[in-house]
Parts: structure tokens; sequence; C-alpha cells
């Protein structure tokens, strides 16, 4: 039975740290026809697999609803059958029906719309933010200042002080903070706790204790008249002298409030600029093109040009849609595409695509990919499904932040039972209240879950602006561990079409003119090496002639007359056949073979006269590329179908030891060679362009394609390399292992956040050093965890790759 299964992102509202991933990932995975379930905490949104004919997105929107959170469902696509027939769409709207769902009703949007929505939310979400913070800063300050002065200041020491604090906290804990309680509350409905529910506790203690003090200071005044002097000084003079002050904590509720918003601000604005390559690869976009209809050349939005239009692209303009070149030529700057600088020369026949500049000369295209199949919208989803994914390493945050909560709430009731039983009668209460309150607040499960989605953020949107696209956080993981990489010859390696690369006279013939005379016989071939012969010939500037009498002589060679000379080109027996000895010939042709070269005899009027060599050139970069992989420590070796001779001499070329060439190895055994190498210990990755690749790319711990080749090599591969340069091949593995470098330093300092600011927050250090973690401090310090994960994470943008 054919595979069903499709994939759908969700955009989730309301997730405030890592549990609520959590929570959400296990609401979704146990909905019936979900095949998978991934919620990524810092992109916020869900990726479900799922059985089209058991569930819809609209069904796993509901089931986010039902449990507090909001889920954003993308429209069908164009191709959607739904949309294709209006029948059919009554049906599928009908079967919402009858599951309570309104299709109407339901969170819905268009893909485009969709991140650009998810963008205004941010930007929205971040102007609340700042407007929340400036006013419970301005209302906390005070209360903050009357806490700080311990009774000293005689203007505070009246009877309405704590009234004050009363009035200036509840706006900062119920407007401020109101996100943070509702959160907690929908928590609480569900039986799930997350980051909220420590935030809400801990501030709700020190809230209201301090309210009930507020109202019946009679009732605490035992525990004011032994705390005071830690907290709140008797006034020695006043309306209050010889009162004590009761002892309230409004200040932490407050506080508190305001620098975990200060932090989320910050966690925002941080995270926003980690999808930076994403924003800045649709920045790329034209927005309009100019299309020529009716025989008049119209500007029209980018969106409403159809495959098949024509596009007119004056020189210095964004080529709106990937097309063919039907007139014009230029040169056209491909870097944002590629990562290459240099400007790529286009003519008649040629591929152009969207987001390129046009840089030199008019353009004539047809369109022939347009809205979400242009290569940039390619990439773009690549990317935003790179980004999404999880690696393997993120499973133990993701088991730790699973019961993080609940462990944190119970390690807090289990101090505030231990400070109350261990402490003075006098001073037991605060005690307790201020470490259980500390170790609350200062547990913080987010800087768990944003450790590794932040670092492969930037990672694959680092690569894909420098042409290479990762297709998810497996294969960024694995491609750090790499110790072996096997490279297909042809196209890999060497640039996969033959070229000319020598022409050598015997005496008495001028090596210009053999050329020119072998070139021009050739002319009238189809075959690859005569095309080869010819586009040598014309770029070294050689004025070729027209050829009569021409003849192909199959598997030989051709034979014309070219300026009234007969010219034969061809194998040693084609001259052998024509009773023309080519012994001459032969030191010269057996070393061009040795070279790895194809020599082609010449001969002239009944004469040998010399030898023209074809062969499939070395990329000029292979060598370099091949030992910077080396320098990476890793065993490099070549895999292709061609003799052992031809092999070994481009395996010299570009310096690849003997023992690590594997030649004439049919297409078929190319991944039963990956397989041995992985069997002998090998990390391998496999590095090809065609179609006879594909399976040892899929066999291969990471495939990586070249983005000159074949959509089913790219289909079957990881990695995709879009320059088709080599030399990406190390610097995705360098990416890699920066990525998985910072992942390590994100979780290091997360976990050990928590393993030791818990304990200090319990006060483990009290009866040693007579210290104590204030709650203010200990927001502080959750706040800081977050956002330093996620500048971290941000440091690879500019990272040096090695």
């Amino acid at each position: 039975m054919a595979n069903t299964t499709q994939r759908t992102d969700l955009p989730i509202e309301g997730m405030t740290c890592a549990s609520c991933a959590n929570t959400i990932e296990r609401r979704l995975a146990k909905q019936p026809g979900v095949t998978s379930a991934s919620v990524n905490f810092a992109t916020k949104v869900a990726t479900v697999k799922y059985d089209p004919n058991t569930t819809a997105p609209e069904k796993l929107a509901k089931a986010v609803d039902d449990i507090g959170y909001r889920a954003i469902v993308p429209a069908p696509n164009a191709t959607d059958p739904t949309q294709a027939n209006p029948a059919h769409g009554h049906d599928h709207a009908a079967m919402l029906a009858s599951q309570g769902i309104s299709a109407h009703a339901s969170h819905t949007m268009s893909g485009a719309e969709d991140h650009a929505a998810h963008m205004n939310v941010g930007v929205a979400e971040r102007k609340r933010l700042m407007i929340k913070m400036i006013v419970g800063a301005t209302l906390a300050l005070p209360v903050l200042v009357i806490a700080m002065s311990h009774g000293q200041i005689a203007a505070f020491n009246v009877p309405w002080i704590n009234w004050l604090q009363l009035a200036l906290t509840t706006p900062v804990l119920f407007w401020c903070g109101w996100q943070f309680f509702r959160s907690a509350w929908k928590g609480l409905m569900h039986m799930s706790a997350n980051m909220d529910t420590l935030v809400a506790l801990g501030t709700s203690a020190a809230y209201f204790y301090s309210l009930a003090a507020t109202i019946w200071p009679s009732f605490f005044v035992g525990a004011a008249n032994s705390a005071h002097a830690a907290r709140h000084a008797i006034a020695d003079a006043g309306p209050m002298a010889g009162t004590p002050m009761v002892p309230v904590y409004y200040e932490a509720a407050a506080v508190i409030i305001v620098l975990i918003l200060l932090g989320k601000y910050f966690e925002a604005r941080a995270t926003g600029q980690t999808g930076a390559a994403i924003q800045e690869l649709l920045g790329l976009q034209a927005r309009t093109a100019r299309v020529v209809r009716a025989g008049v050349e119209t500007d029209v939005p980018v969106e409403n040009v159809v495959v098949g239009d024509v596009v007119i692209v004056r020189p210095g303009e964004k080529i709106p849609i990937d097309g063919r070149v039907e007139s014009g030529e230029s040169a056209v700057d491909e870097s944002m595409l590629t990562g290459e600088s240099v400007p790529v020369e286009k003519k008649a026949g040629d591929s152009v695509f969207g987001a390129t500049i046009n840089s030199t000369g008019a353009l004539r295209l047809e369109a022939t990919k347009v809205g979400k199949n242009t290569a940039l919208q390619q990439i773009v989803r690549l990317v935003q499904e790179a980004q999404g994914s999880k690696a393997p390493i993120a499973r133990l945050a993701d088991r730790v932040s699973g019961i993080f909560v609940p462990v944190v709430i119970a390690i807090a009731i289990a101090t505030f039972v231990t400070w109350w039983l261990v402490s003075p009668v006098e001073t037991r209460l605060s005690m307790s209240l201020v470490t259980a309150v500390s170790v609350l607040i200062i547990a913080c499960p987010c800087a768990l879950g944003l450790a590794t989605p932040t670092a492969i953020m930037v990672g694959t949107g680092r690569g894909a602006q420098n042409g290479i696209l990762i297709k998810g956080g497996e294969a960024l993981e694995t491609a750090h561990k790499l110790t072996a990489i096997i490279l297909d010859k042809t196209g890999t390696l060497t640039r996969g079409k033959p070229a000319l690369t020598d022409a050598r006279a015997l005496s008495g013939f001028a090596e210009d003119e053999l050329l020119r005379l072998a070139a021009s016989a050739e002319r009238n071939s189809e075959h690859p090496l005569a095309a080869a012969i010819v586009s040598g010939a014309e770029s070294r500037g050689v004025t070729l002639s027209e050829s009569t009498a021409f003849q192909a002589v199959v598997g030989h060679g051709i034979e014309a007359t070219v300026d009234g000379r007969s010219v034969l080109v061809g194998k040693r027996a084609l001259l052998a056949d024509r009773g023309i000895n080519p012994a001459a010939l032969d030191d010269s042709a057996n070393e061009f073979a040795a070279s790895g070269k194809t020599p082609m005899f010449v001969a002239l009027d009944g004469k040998p006269a010399g030898l023209i060599a074809v062969a499939d050139t070395v990329k000029p970069e292979s060598r370099g590329a091949v030992e910077q992989m080396q320098n990476l420590q890793l065993r490099v070796a070549m895999i292709t179908g061609d003799n052992t001779q031809t092999a070994g001499a481009v395996a010299k070329e570009v310096g690849i030891t003997t023992e690590m060439v594997f030649a004439e190895v049919l297409p078929e055994d190319k991944a039963q060679h990956v397989k041995k190498l992985q069997s002998q210990g090998f990390v391998v990755g496999m590095v090809g362009d065609g179609i006879n690749d594909a399976p040892a790319l899929a066999q291969a711990d990471v495939g990586l394609a070249m983005g000159t080749g074949t959509d089913v090599a790219i289909e079957a591969s990881d990695i995709t390399l879009i320059r088709g340069d080599l030399r990406s091949v190390p610097d995705a593995i360098a990416l890699s292992r920066a990525t998985m470098r910072t992942i390590r330093q994100n979780l290091f300092w997360a976990f050990i956040y928590n393993a030791i600011g818990i304990p200090i927050a319990a006060g483990v250090l009290y009866p040693a050093t007579g210290w104590l973690l204030s709650p203010i401090l200990a927001s502080g310090a959750m706040a800081f965890s977050s956002v330093s994960v996620v500048l971290n994470s941000l440091r690879l943008r500019n990272a040096t790759l090695e």
C-alpha cells in the first residue's frame, strides 16, 4: 500500500518554556492517525506527520487549543484536491463539522501569510513585553526602595506604608504578570506544569503572605520581632517608633515579575535574530516583474506571473522568477543562491533563478517556475524544515524538561518543610518562605529548551547563506561525527563533461594548424568528444573553416575535407584501417592515457600529424577541497566507474592515496563500498551528483549532493551543496562541528546553572556562610540563563569554521 503520510507545520501561540513544548508534543503524539510529532520551542512550531484518512490539521489544532494553547493551521496549497474540486472541499468541511470543528472558525492562513504573520506576532510580542516591563518597573521601583531602606528612612515609617506597597505591587502582578498566572491556570486545568507555574507559585507565595501580613499584622508580630533586624529594622523615631515592622515581600513579587519580563523581552529579541537567515532570503525576492502580454510590457506583482510568461529583465534589476533565457546575454550575480561572488555568464538557453541580480545586459526570459516552486522558495522551505527539526542530542534535554517543573515544585516544598523544621520558631516562616520562593524562581527549563533549537536555527541559516542546505537536525549532528568521505569522480571531483586539454603535433606540422583542421572537421559531428574539441578550439581563438565530404565512422572517428586537405580524427585503428602507420604517435598517446586523458589520433593528407587529447578535467578547487577534508582528519576516498588508469591519474592530481581509490565500480555497487567502510567502523559521508549515486547517498551516514546534479541525487541526500563547489563539503562539516560545539556549551550551561542554582537557592550555603539567595537575585539569574543560551547560539553567525 502506498504511503499516504502527510506533514503539517502548526505555529503555536502561548508557549512560554520547554515544558509547554513537551506538553503539546505529547498531546499531539497521542492523537489518532499521528505517526510523529515534534514541537520546537525556539521556532514555536509543531511539526506533525499524520494519516490524512484518519485526521486533519484542523483536528490537530483543536487538540492543541483544548489544552490552553493556540495552533494556526496553514491553508491547503493550490494543488490540494480540496481547492481543485469544490465538491471535495465541501466533503472535507463536512468531515470537520462532524468532528465538532468549524473549518471557517479554525485559525488558518497560507504558508507565505503564515511566515509574515509569525514575524509580525514576534514584533507585537516584543512590543507588548516592553510596555509591560516599563509599567512594571515604574511601579516596582518605589516598592524596592521602600524595602531596601530597612526602616532607616523616616518618611517610610508610616502605618500605611505596607498598604502603599500593596497598591503598587498588585497591578505589577496581575496586569504586567497576568500571562504567567493565566498560563499556570490553564496548565492546572489540564494537569500539566510549566515555567509559568513556578513563577506564579513563587510570586503568589510572596504576595499573599505579604497581603495577609498587611491585613492582619498582629498575627505576624512574633515573626517580625525576630526578623526585623535582618529585613525591616524597628524605627527609632517617628509615628511607628517602638512598633515592629511586619516583614513583607512585596518587592520580591514585583521585581521578580519585572525581571522575568525583561528576560523574556531579550529572549524574544535574540531568538528572533536566530531566524534572520530566512528573513534575509525572503527579503531578496523581487516584488514586481516586467511581463510581455499582448505585445505590451507591463509591470505586475511577482505573484501574478505564471509559467510560460515572457519576462524582461534590464541591467541592474533582480530576476523575479526562475526561467530560461530566450534572448540576450548578461552576467548574473548568483551569490544569494550559491555564495559564489563571481557573476555567471548567461546566454540563450541558459537557466536563471529568481532573486539573483542581472548585471550587464538585458535578458528576455521564459518563466519556468514561479511562486513556491522557485529555487529561492524551495531553499526557504528546506531551511524552515531543518530549523523545525530536532537533533538526537536534544532528546536528553526533552526528557529532563518533561519532568523538570514537578521536580522543582517538589524541591521547593521539601525546602520549605526543611527550613520550617530546623529554623528557630521566631524565624522559620521567613526562612522557609524566602528559600522556597527562590527555588521556584531560579529554576529555568527555558534554557534547556532553547539550547539545541536556537543553535540549529543559526547553523542551518548560516549554511543556507553559504549555499549549504542541511535538511535536518539529525544530518547536522551526524555530519560532525564523519570520519570518512567518499567522493564520486565524475561531476564531483571533475567537471562532468569532456574538455580539450592538449594538441600535440609531430615534426613538420604546426600545432595551431593541427587543432584548426581537426576542430573544423569535427564541427558536423554530434559526439560529445567532438563538441569538446570544437569548444576548446574556439575558446583558444582558433578560426574554424567549413568542412566537406564529412563522414562519421561509427566507433572509430570521422573523416572530412577542410580547405582542400583530407582530415582523419579518431582512434588509432581508424588510421591503421586507412593504411596510415600511427606508431610515431604511440608514446604521446600512452602518456596522455596515463594522465587520464583520451588521445585522439589526427592524420592529414594520409600522414600521421599529431594528437588531440580530451578529458573530463578536474575542477580547479578539487585539490584544495580534498586537502581541507584531510586537515579535518577525514579519510578521503574516490569512487568511479572509470578504468583504474584514469581513476589513478585523477586521484593523484587531487591528492587521494591509491589505496582509497575504488575504480571500475558499477552504479549498483557503489552503496556496497559505503557499507564496507561502515563495517570497518567509519562514519561515512558520500558526495555525488548523479542518479547512479542515489543508492550510495542514501546508504551513507550523511549524503551530500552537489547542487549541479540530478533531482534524484539531491532528494536522496541529507545535505545539498547548491554551489556545486567541492569546498562546500569541508565547510559543511566544519559548520556541523561548530554547531554541535555550541549545542554542548548551551546544554552544559543549562544543566550546570540549574544544578548549582537550585541548591544555592534552597539555602545549602546558609549553615556555613550565613548567606541566602534573594528571590530578586534568583529571578535575575533565571532571566539571564535563557538569554545567555540564545546569545551563545547567535555567535555561530560569525564564528570561524574549522
